[in-house]
Order: structure tokens, then C-alpha cells, then sequence
């Protein structure tokens, strides 16, 4: 059954092996999920194709406009502060990023659900496909994102393994999303793509080039926001990291040496 390798399971980036991960993403529900509805929507798009240069704009477009689509959610949505400020949406917040943050390592919370990813993949990509070529357009952008999204997730999950890449573009793009993390969160939004950040101007490929946030743990949700919005400490249990986890809390060693590879 799906997922059977995940039940009552806590997974540590910072102490797996390459193929501890190659095994716990393939064995994720949601990375089967996308992966499945991925082949089918590639399938209809073959099926109901009529003209295959715009089937190639479609993919070539698709591939575009995702960057541009996760800069501006991961920006201002999941580092926005308006979330955590109502009641009826801490736990969504909490469960999309808070928790990413407060520990990078902790592999269930960097997979986003399906309840939230699924809506916006195909609120992202299938206007811009029927506008291109129809229903042929629209399953081949969807197909596109999803396709895109599994690419995404697993270098997502590189970036935060205790593993040296062997290609430097791998190496490149985890130092650029380690200091996110470990150093200033207001920049280097991007996961494979940091061209968004380039013309949005949230880029910085040395870690000397900002100060170091106070709020890189925990996005600005401290002990004082919390004492004023007290509902995503409530569902944590314990009051917001200002810090990496120490050994015995969760990424131990792990995110030591994350935080000084950031540097």
C-alpha cells in the first residue's frame, strides 16, 4: 500500500544517506501521486494533441512561469507574517513552512500535502495551457508542473541531506538555499531556479553580503508575536526556535554542519 514505509515515521535529512532518500521520496504518497497523475495528464495530452509546436510552447512556457509562481508564493505567502495573525490559518502556515524552518532536516514537513500543492499546481498551470492550445495545452501544462514538481521536491531534499553533490550546480544551488535557512531568510528564495531572485532583487550568492536575521528560524514568529498570536505555538507545543535544533532535539550534527556550509 502507498505510503506503508512513512506510517508513525520521522525521517532526519541530516543523518541519511543518498539512497535513504532516493528510497523515503519514492515511498512519499504525495511524490506517487504526483508522479501518477503526471503520466496521466501527459497521456490525454498526447491523445488530444493536434499540433505538437504548440504542445513544445506549452511545455517550454509551463517550465517558465513555475520558477516565477513558487518565488512569489514562497515570498509573500509562506514568509508573509498574515498567515500565523488569524486563527483559521496558523495551522496551515504552521504546516507548510513554520515547521520547515524551525527544522530544515525534518523530512515530513519539507514535502508540502496534496490538499494544498495539488490546488495551486493546477490553479498555476492550467489557465496557462488552455490559453496556449485548449484541453491538449491544459493537461500538458499540468503534466509540465507536475512533472516539475517532483524535480523540485528531490533537490529540495538534496539541499537540506548530509551529502556533497558531485555536480557544482547541485553544490551552488544547496549553498544558495542554506543560507536562506541558516543565515538571512529575506533573500534566495528559489530552490533550482534563482533567476526570479535575481530580477526581483532578493538575491545573494555570499552570505557576507547580508547580516545574519534574528528571524531565520523562525520568520518572524518569536516570543513576542506569539504571546500576541499565540495559535501556531499552541499547535507546536513549545515556544518558537530562535536556533538550529542541538543533538537529541532533531537535526542535531546535521544542522551544524548545514549552518557552517551556509556560511
Amino acid at each position: 500500500m502507498w505510503g506503508d514505509a512513512w506510517k508513525g515515521r520521522s525521517y532526519d535529512l541530516g543523518k541519511m544517506t543518498l539512497k535513504d532518500l532516493a528510497i523515503a521520496y519514492w515511498t512519499y504518497p504525495a511524490i506517487q501521486v504526483y508522479a501518477a497523475l503526471a503520466l496521466v495528464s501527459a497521456g490525454l495530452a498526447i491523445v488530444w494533441a493536434q499540433n505538437w509546436g504548440l504542445i513544445a510552447l506549452t511545455v517550454l512556457v509551463a517550465s517558465l512561469v513555475y520558477p516565477l509562481a513558487w518565488y512569489g508564493i514562497h515570498r509573500w505567502i509562506l514568509h508573509g507574517r498574515w498567515l500565523y495573525r488569524m486563527r483559521w490559518t496558523a495551522a496551515l502556515w504552521k504546516r507548510i513552512h513554520f515547521d520547515h524552518h524551525q527544522d530544515p532536516h525534518k523530512l515530513e514537513v519539507l514535502f508540502g500535502s496534496l490538499a494544498n500543492t495539488l490546488p495551486t499546481i493546477a490553479l498555476i498551470t492550467l489557465p496557462v495551457g488552455w490559453l496556449i492550445d485548449g484541453r491538449a495545452g491544459a493537461a500538458t501544462a499540468l503534466s509540465t508542473g507536475l512533472a516539475t514538481t517532483c524535480v523540485y521536491e528531490f533537490f529540495h531534499c538534496i539541499q537540506h541531506l548530509n551529502y556533497k553533490p558531485r555536480w557544482a550546480w547541485v553544490v551552488r544551488i544547496k549553498q544558495l538555499h542554506l543560507q536562506h535557512h541558516f543565515h538571512n531568510e529575506d533573500g534566495n528564495y528559489g530552490i533550482v531556479s534563482y533567476l526570479p531572485d535575481m530580477l526581483f532583487g532578493t538575491y545573494y550568492s555570499q552570505a557576507r553580503q547580508r547580516p545574519r536575521s534574528p528571524h531565520v528560524f523562525n520568520l518572524g514568529y518569536d516570543l513576542a508575536e506569539a504571546g500576541r498570536y499565540p495559535w501556531v505555538m499552541t499547535l507546536t507545543g513549545a515556544p518558537p526556535r530562535d536556533r538550529p535544533p542541538r543533538a537529541g532535539e532533531g537535526a542535531g550534527a546535521g544542522a551544524r554542519t548545514d549552518a557552517k556550509a551556509a556560511s
